[in-house]
């Protein structure tokens, strides 16, 4: 896609339009706004990227580079006047939509055989350009009505049958080595409407359905039983092709409120809920445990401390038991005056404590308005437009976290902490997808994101974000800080040498795995629906499942504080961040081991980008899971401490 420079003022102007403008069409509820048209009616048919899926002859995906529809190599047919972009959501842009109109014609109701669209010559180029996509197992993306065009497939474990998104760019021969690669011209289209209470008038469409072909038409295009296009790529040869079409009509009972149930297709249902009861049964069970063992401890140690410290000690006859009374004041109480002591490193702690605030009550938000219907994938894009809105609005609970905490932790550089806390975060994940973005350009690929959409998000991010988290930044600092309830000893307490799963890295392998374990198999439909082009919609799994990790995070962490302060080190600060935070370390191999198992990707830009995007979200996960580690761990110290009496 070409894009334009903008001047500043323009794209600030356009950046807020743009957000205000799609808040209307980021919440749909289902059923809200359906077109009616009339027999012959003309029926929009537009087309979206060409992207990657599965490959026919092994199943794997070897590439995640999306191309435009209309790149000059496919040399598909277009409009008279030109294709012309149709209007796109901010979210939709970033994710890689890129939809055009087509010269494609469909009537209501009204069926047409073997129409002709277009010729087409192919050169050894554009042949070999196009033959690789085809063995990497492209498909075309079609969108009738916002619905999109799929194929149809029946399900062998359960035998029901659902609407795959998307339809072959063309086929392989099967059970050859070698195998021969055959190009789709002919395009069935099948077309599924719905009567509105009976009336003949108010037709609306419910499903769409392309069965592709391959026909070698030598005359005139007929449609008949013809060879298949063997696009040829030897020396100075041409490919002549032509493209028809033919539309089917047909009228079905299926309420056009719930025609998205036909693309919404779970794979072995009955293991997803397994895997997911069971773990989250596991899930609790420890929790539980944990919970319920580390309170019983505490209410003996607090008990033992707060008796201790009652006892006159002139009153007892003899030092013996002066001596066990000693002996038994051991443990996390000895290190109370140094428990509260400033961390190293205070403001990045501070920022990545705002940051993650931040992320944690936006991924809320998100999964809770998913949850309610308010996102639909009938709203291209909508999902992404949200977590655009809200990032831009929450900054606010950014800004103010990590003031507060940097004024809590006893830091000074508060200047910096405000000019750090909306940009170190963002500026790395707008780095980073900048720098992905590049691989994109150089490949010519669909998902580069326009350098006017740069723009729009730099202007968002310094016009609305910035100005948002420095005003939480000044508020945080008006308030109180978080007083510790005991006093810190000017001189550092020496600590003791730790056992070896106390240490850090033990420590953080063991503490990182079980909020992993929580969302593995969650995990794992995401990522399919990333990058096999799948539709995710079990947002009720995904409320669960994040529940679940936050009651883990949570829990272990303020177990490993626990023991690691029994072991009379003070250094949680740091400690619990990281511990927790390890969670995306497990979630990053997690993906390495899918790149291996489930992809195949030849080329150089592929593998970067997939590791890329996999380690900007394993980041990010970084930020959040530590943030839930670090203010659980940060509460349990205030309660142990408060509560037992220090003189």
């Amino acid at each position: 896609m070409k894009s334009k420079m903008v001047a500043p003022s323009s794209a600030l102007l356009s950046g807020a339009l743009l957000v205000l403008s799609q808040l209307t069409s980021a919440f749909y509820l289902p059923g809200v706004a359906p077109t009616s048209y009339k027999p012959g009616d003309l029926v929009s048919l537009n087309v979206n990227s060409v992207k990657p899926v599965a490959a026919q002859r092994d199943s794997l995906l070897h590439s995640v580079m999306s191309y435009d529809y209309y790149n000059e190599k496919f040399h598909f047919c277009q409009p008279e006047n030109g294709p012309q972009y149709v209007s796109e959501s901010l979210g939709s842009i970033l994710f890689g939509d890129r939809i055009m109109t087509s010269p494609f014609e469909l009537h209501m109701a009204q069926n047409e055989t073997c129409k002709q669209l277009c010729e087409a010559t192919y050169d050894r180029f554009s042949a070999h350009f196009v033959n690789k996509r085809i063995l990497k197992g492209y498909a075309l993306n079609w969108l009738v009505d916002g619905l999109p065009a799929g194929q149809q497939i029946v399900d062998e474990l359960t035998q029901t049958t659902f609407y795959s998104p998307g339809f072959a760019l063309g086929y392989t021969s099967i059970g050859e080595s070698d195998p021969e690669v055959f190009f789709n011209n002919h395009y069935d289209i099948l077309v599924e409407y719905h009567e509105v209470s009976g009336q003949a008038d108010q037709l609306r469409v419910v499903g769409v359905i392309v069965q592709p072909s391959s026909k070698s038409y030598d005359g005139d295009a007929d449609c008949g039983d013809h060879s298949p296009v063997v696009l040829s790529e030897g020396k100075e040869a041409e490919t002549r092709v032509k493209f028809t079409y033919s539309v089917y009509w047909t009228k079905s009972e299926t309420a056009w409120a719930t025609r998205w149930d036909k693309y919404l297709h779970v794979f072995d249902p009955k293991i997803h809920w397994f895997s997911l009861v069971n773990s989250a049964v596991v899930v609790i069970f420890l929790t539980v445990t944990v919970t319920s063992v580390l309170f019983r401890a505490l209410k003996k140690d607090i008990a033992r401390y707060n008796r201790l410290d009652s006892i006159n000690l002139e009153d007892l006859s003899g030092t013996s038991a002066l001596e066990d009374g000693v002996q038994e004041d051991s443990g996390w109480k000895l290190v109370h005056g140094d428990v509260f002591r400033t961390p190293s490193h205070p403001l990045l702690l501070s920022v990545f404590l705002g940051n993650g605030a931040q992320l944690f009550v936006i991924t809320g938000f998100t999964i809770c308005f998913a949850l309610l219907g308010f996102l639909s994938p009938s709203n291209r894009g909508s999902l992404g437009t949200i977590i655009m809105f809200l990032y831009t609005l929450l900054s606010f609970i950014g800004g103010y976290v990590s003031s507060r905490t940097y004024k809590s932790l006893g830091g000074e550089k508060w200047k910096l902490n405000i000019a750090l806390t909306p940009i170190l975060v963002p500026g790395i994940v707008f780095s980073t997808f900048f720098l992905l973005n590049l691989f994109l350009w150089a490949n010519n690929a669909s998902g580069a994101v326009p350098f006017t959409t740069m723009l729009v998000i730099i202007a968002i991010w310094f016009v609305i974000s910035v100005p948002l988290s420095v005003a939480g930044s000044w508020l945080g600092f008006r308030a109180r800080p978080v007083e510790p309830p005991v006093r810190t000893n000017q001189i550092p307490r020496q600590i003791p040498p730790t056992t070896t799963y106390l240490k850090p890295v033990p420590s953080m392998l063991l503490v990182g795995i079980l909020p992993f374990g929580a969302i593995f198999v969650e995990l794992y439909f995401i990522m399919s629906s990333i990058w096999f082009s799948k539709i995710y919609y079990m947002f009720g799994f995904l409320f669960l499942c994040y529940g679940l990790m936050i009651i883990t995070c949570a829990a272990v962490t303020v177990l490993m504080v626990y023991f690691l302060l029994c072991a009379e080190n003070y250094h949680w600060q740091w400690r619990s961040f990281l511990a927790a935070g390890m969670s995306a370390g497990y979630i990053f191999a997690n993906a390495l081991i899918y790149l291996v198992s489930k992809l195949q990707l030849s080329g150089v830009s592929g593998i970067v980008l997939y590791t890329g995007y996999s380690a900007l979200i394993s980041f990010l996960f970084f930020i959040l899971t530590g943030s839930i580690g670090f203010f659980s761990s940060w509460w349990f110290v205030h309660k142990i401490y408060g509560s037992i009496k220090i003189d």
